[in-house]
């Protein structure tokens, strides 16, 4: 059915701009729905895995950059800006994020254990973990007081006082294996009574009274 015969005269010569304003101002309804639908689901997610604010909001801030030019490209198009400017400024854009991803890679790669970590959970905050080394040397060893999506923090209780923090890369907890404490240890020196070299015995063999 032709709906423009049956407009008035006046309003004919506006059908064009009014029906270009329609598409546009769907495409910005539309994106908004799945603003709103992405908005929930990550919510649940979040709920259901207990998953930090920095990996919410990071997640949400990535899924409107990509929403918004999507969208920013469908409002083109109907302006009348051509496929091929389009598709040259996408490969570009593409070419230049696959750049960055490579770049950024142990970044990415620490963000991505991240997420493992928090869906696996192999320990939690507040419990006491250890880094496991090979051989006979001590492994990586404290209390977990923060996670991130590039680290996790430690705090060491050193034997003869005081304090720190350890920061472990997320991306070393899936190349070792890790102890997770059932019971807070005490603080151990480094290296361990066993690791130590026995004492020579005394001299001459004769017991000491």
């Amino acid at each position: 059915m032709d709906w423009k015969s049956k407009l008035p005269p006046w309003l004919q010569a506006w059908y064009g701009e009014f029906l270009l304003i329609a598409q546009i101002v769907l495409i910005l309804v539309v994106a908004l729905l799945l603003r709103w639908v992405f908005d929930k689901l990550l919510k649940k997610l979040s709920q259901r895995y207990d998953l930090p604010v920095e990996v919410r909001v990071g997640t949400r801030r990535i899924l409107n950059v990509l929403l918004g030019f999507g969208t920013l490209l469908l409002m083109l198009e109907r302006l009348g800006v051509s496929g091929g400017v389009l598709w040259t400024a996408f490969t570009g854009f593409t070419a230049v994020a696959a750049v960055a991803f490579f770049a950024a890679w142990s970044v990415l790669t620490n963000i991505f254990c991240a997420l493992l970590l928090l869906m696996t959970r192999p320990f939690r905050l507040h419990d006491h973990i250890e880094l496991m080394e090979g051989g006979d040397r001590p492994g990586l060893r404290g209390k977990v007081v923060d996670m991130n999506l590039i680290y996790v923090t430690l705090l060491e209780t050193h034997p003869k006082g005081g304090e720190s923090h350890l920061r472990i890369p997320n991306s070393l907890f899936f190349q070792r294996s890790t102890r997770r404490w059932l019971s807070a240890p005490e603080a151990l020196e480094y290296p361990p009574a066993s690791h130590r070299p026995s004492a020579a015995p005394p001299a001459g063999g004769g017991s000491m009274l």
